[in-house]
């Protein structure tokens, strides 16, 4: 095998190379000019319909002068003239929709132009503005700008390019006699509107990301505000509330130690109390959790996991126990249920457990001496939670609540897309009933606010009474 051989293949891998890579370059300059996409200006934020008006006054200006212009110095038909001047001045207003198809308008308009007045040239017209007339030229000024201030720069630069090398290959290959060129000028001036319209464009995309980051980080701060308070109120609730419950469960342990010979009543009573708080003292540890958490939707068990140790997730097979412990204070409670029982979503079985339990709990503070009914209807499409107190036997003591309890259940039912009522009875009794969508969005996964006004009936005054 000769030398020759190895030289011929590099070459050849050489040549192949050159072919790909240029082939390449075609595909990009073909995606980025042959296109119909639009790019509309926007408008002007002060003034909104300034830039088009300007636009639109250029369009006109450069369809009478470049009437004028190839008709009467170009020495061509008039008639002639007055389309490419309708093309020319057409792409100067087009270029504020679809500024890519307004350049190839422009482009065409002045490629048409320049031969048909280099024809009448040729028959002995006068010395002409060539290839670009005076109009024309403004006119493809403002196509370029208004493309590289819609399409992004190498659009831009390729348009500039191409607009280059036409004018040479007209003016320097083609040519023509008896012409004032404007060849070198009308590419310096695209070469300035062009880098003009990048830097402006640069700006706006640079105010635009300045605005972004700004917004970004007023929400970082926003949050870690928010963090902050959080944690200011877990620690709250951990130093005050946390140690009183705390000394309430020894007291109740100790009391019957210093009783001689308590009665099994008492006992009961004092152990029922100290149950109480530390139960109360184990949901407060998981609301702390939470709120000490920073991402608290992650504190959710995932799909076919188990929940989270500290995420208070009771449901409704928790209710016998929640009626025991009311029924320990001393309400009568009845309870009852109809309909086949279902499996619930875990925010369907959270939110019916937390509105008995509020509830109840309401009857026991606003309404002494009265009896409560509590009633599960299970349905196809949801469970319906309906929970009632008789009057009350006696004037209730002065509650100092702020009326969060009907403002929770409104929110929680909300977000379920559920319905709530709550209001009094004709025999002076009290009724919450709420209705809890199975299909509804899930309570874990629900926004964190959610507008008590969503719910269909809500008494004037937020009142957590029964």
């Amino acid at each position: 095998m000769s030398r020759v051989e190895p030289v011929t293949r590099w070459g050849r891998r050489q040549w192949d190379r050159s072919r790909a890579r240029a082939g390449r370059g075609l595909r990009v300059l073909r995606d980025d000019l042959w296109t119909w996409r639009a790019d509309p200006l926007p408008p002007s934020v002060w003034l909104r319909w300034f830039p088009h008006g300007l636009v639109y006054l250029v369009a006109f200006g450069v369809l009478l002068g470049d009437t004028a212009q190839l008709g009467d110095n170009g020495g061509i038909d008039p008639g002639f003239g007055f389309v490419i001047a309708c093309a020319q001045a057409g792409a100067t207003a087009f270029a504020l929709w679809r500024p890519v198809a307004a350049w190839w308008l422009s482009t065409a308009a002045m490629l048409v132009g320049a031969f048909a007045v280099r024809a009448a040239m040729v028959t002995g017209g006068d010395a002409f503005t060539w290839p670009w007339t005076a109009a024309g030229l403004i006119g493809h000024m403002f196509v370029l700008l208004l493309l590289a201030l819609r399409a992004p720069t190498r659009v831009a630069l390729e348009a500039l390019a191409l607009s280059a090398l036409t004018t040479y290959l007209v003016q320097g290959v083609v040519g023509a006699v008896g012409y004032q060129p404007t060849g070198q000028l009308a590419v310096i001036l695209f070469t300035v509107v062009v880098v003009l319209g990048i830097a402006l464009r640069g700006r706006r995309e640079a105010r635009t990301q300045l605005a972004q980051q700004t917004s970004l980080t007023a929400e970082e701060r926003a949050r870690r505000t928010l963090l902050e308070e959080r944690g200011r109120i877990a620690r709250e609730l951990h130093d005050v509330v946390a140690h009183h419950m705390s000394v309430i469960s020894i007291q109740a342990q100790v009391a019957p130690l210093l009783v001689e010979n308590p009665s099994d009543e008492l006992k009961e009573n004092l152990a029922g109390i100290r149950q109480n708080a530390l139960e109360a003292l184990t949901e407060l540890r998981r609301v702390l959790g939470v709120l000490r958490a920073e991402h608290p939707d992650a504190l959710d068990a995932p799909e076919g996991g188990e929940a989270a140790p500290h995420a208070p997730q009771p449901t409704l097979d928790r209710l016998d126990a929640l009626v025991d412990n009311i029924r320990a204070a001393g309400l009568t409670v009845t309870t009852g249920s109809s309909g086949t029982r279902r499996p619930l979503p875990p925010g369907v079985e959270l939110s019916a457990y937390r509105i008995v339990q509020e509830a109840l709990s309401n009857v026991l503070r606003h309404a002494p001496g009265a009896s409560a009914r509590v009633h599960l209807t299970h349905l196809p499409i949801g469970l319906r939670v309906d929970v009632s107190n008789t009057r009350p036997k006696r004037a209730p003591a002065p509650s100092q609540g702020a009326g969060h309890g009907l403002l929770g259940m409104r929110e929680r039912v909300a977000m379920l897309d559920g319905m709530l009522t709550a209001h009094p009875m004709p025999d002076g009794g009290y009724q919450v009933a709420a209705f809890l969508p199975s299909d509804g969005p899930d309570l874990s996964t629900a926004p964190a606010t959610a507008s008590p006004t969503t719910s269909p009936t809500a008494p004037s005054t937020e009142d957590d009474s029964p």
